[in-house]
């Protein structure tokens, strides 16, 4: 067969079959009498050969390997090809991550794609003072997406720079939330108490329905900033586990002020109540915990609130009668 027979039919061009024998890749088996080259069968099965192999990604040099070295071994060779393809998706991925990104800022010219590609890379840098110069300069003059945002401050280690960024992810609005959201169900703790955070000082009724979900969170650090947040919006459904995190000692101190603050609604006040007192009648329940669960009565108005002092301050453990005691003369009662 000559070589434009083996062009149609192998779709490889005439030019690039002279460029395989070149290499030695394939050499035709013989000439015509005119001297045009001649492909055997074999020829064609060792061109399609070559091409199912450069489809992998291999080199022409790797492919003459694989075809003529005996002791060749695939299976380093498709271990470096993976590795190589998983390393240009990632640069792929963030080439068009970054795309995405400036697309979203909706630059007005060639200055405005510079001046946000300028900030994206300083947001990525390996310098705290340019991410949080950067944080201060996304809430202010150049638009981020709010993707952006929400990717550096769940990857950002220092407290300085993440309350940069957690300030100018609040003024940016947006689908934070729901992208904050999706970092509560990461496997990483510190990504998980980054979103809560985060979501905590978002203003807007958009953070409030991430936050209750956030309640059912298996991460009790995740349920504690949910709660202390919801409590300051007047979430009563967050009533339940700010008395858990007393009664744990997790942020007791926050949790009861926060239930103080909640109990100014005579209805939430009564539901404080009754949970106080069904939490402080479990068996077994620690002494600090009961003293816990006492302090925390004291910013509860109402006279509930007062006859539940007076019967624990009666109680046969010592120190919670004394702080009952104590507690009933702040508040002017006996």
């Amino acid at each position: 067969m000559l070589i434009g027979e083996v062009a149609r039919r192998s779709g490889v061009s005439a030019r690039m079959l002279r460029h395989y024998e070149s290499l030695g890749l394939v050499r035709p088996t013989g000439r015509t009498g005119s001297g045009y080259r001649e492909y055997s069968d074999e020829d064609i099965r060792r061109v399609f050969h070559i091409e199912s192999l450069r489809s992998l990604g291999l080199s022409l040099r790797d492919v003459g390997r694989a075809l003529d070295d005996p002791g060749f071994a695939p299976s380093e060779l498709v271990d470096d090809l993976v590795r190589r393809t998983r390393e240009r998706i990632a640069a792929e991925t963030e080439l068009l991550t970054r795309l995405r990104r400036i697309g979203a800022a909706e630059p007005a010219g060639w200055e405005d794609v510079l001046r946000t590609v300028a900030l994206l890379r300083s947001l990525g840098s390996e310098d705290a003072g340019t991410r949080q110069r950067a944080a201060l300069v996304a809430s202010e003059e150049v638009p981020v997406p709010v993707e952006a945002l929400v990717e550096a401050v769940l990857s950002e280690p220092d407290p300085n720079v993440a309350g940069a960024l957690r300030w100018a992810l609040a003024r940016s609005g947006g689908d934070g939330p729901a992208l904050l959201a999706e970092g509560l169900r990461s496997p990483s703790a510190e990504v998980r108490e980054r979103a809560v955070r985060s979501l905590a000082e978002l203003p807007g009724a958009g953070a409030t329905g991430p936050l209750r979900d956030a309640l059912a969170h298996s991460d009790a650090v995740v349920r504690g900033y949910a709660a202390l947040a919801l409590a300051e919006r007047d979430a009563a459904d967050a009533v339940p586990t700010l008395l858990d995190m007393v009664v744990e000692g997790r942020n007791d101190v926050e949790a009861a002020d926060a239930l103080g603050a909640a109990a100014d609604d005579p209805a939430t006040a009564d539901r404080i109540v009754t949970g106080l007192l069904d939490r402080l009648a479990r068996r077994p329940l620690g002494a600090s915990a009961r003293r816990r669960l006492t302090q925390a009565l004291a910013d509860v108005p109402g006279a509930r609130a007062s006859r539940a002092l007076v019967e624990l301050s009666r109680d046969e453990d010592r120190a919670v009668a004394l702080t009952a005691a104590y507690v009933l003369a702040l508040r002017g009662e006996r």
